[in-house]
């Protein structure tokens, strides 16, 4: 049982340096439909992102790239939270993300997904420069639901 904050902390700690040491969903999909990539180039973080998407759902989704631990968590995270998911509940769930990590308002919206394991990354908030490794993939992600992979996109 989680007795403190320091547990708690400890606990995201060890989520995030999980997924970072062994990435879900990393890898290429031969089935992508959408692709987009990202970058920080304060970081060098690189990702690229992958989806299958069939009848407005996201069948399958992979990402590729190198970054740092909280970079490749974020991205490991975001596939297992959207495998599945509608485009809607994505671009729903991109929101509140990133509202938890740019403002750190975590208000029930209506019809807003939970944040399930991604409330690992509330702390990252008190670090503004890991708040864009954090959230490239996320933004990559929507560039690749708008298929714009010939742009880009860079957390600069």
């Amino acid at each position: 049982m989680i007795t403190s904050m320091n547990d708690l902390r400890d606990l995201y700690q060890e989520v995030i340096l999980d997924h970072n040491r062994q990435p879900r969903n990393f890898g290429p999909l031969a089935t992508a439909s959408h692709r987009a990539e990202g970058s920080n180039p304060l970081c060098g973080d690189k990702v690229t992102v992958l989806l299958d998407l069939d009848a407005g759902r996201i069948r399958d989704i992979a990402f590729q790239g190198a970054g740092c631990a909280i970079s490749t968590a974020s991205a490991s995270l975001m596939t297992e939270a959207l495998k599945g998911q509608t485009v809607e509940d994505a671009r729903r769930l991109f929101h509140v993300f990133h509202d938890l990590l740019t403002t750190g308002d975590i208000r029930d919206r209506e019809g807003s997904p939970e944040l399930g394991k991604l409330a690992v990354f509330t702390g990252v908030r008190e670090y503004p420069m890991r708040v864009k490794c954090a959230t490239l993939a996320w933004h990559t992600l929507i560039a690749a639901l708008d298929q714009k992979q010939d742009q880009p996109v860079s957390t600069e």
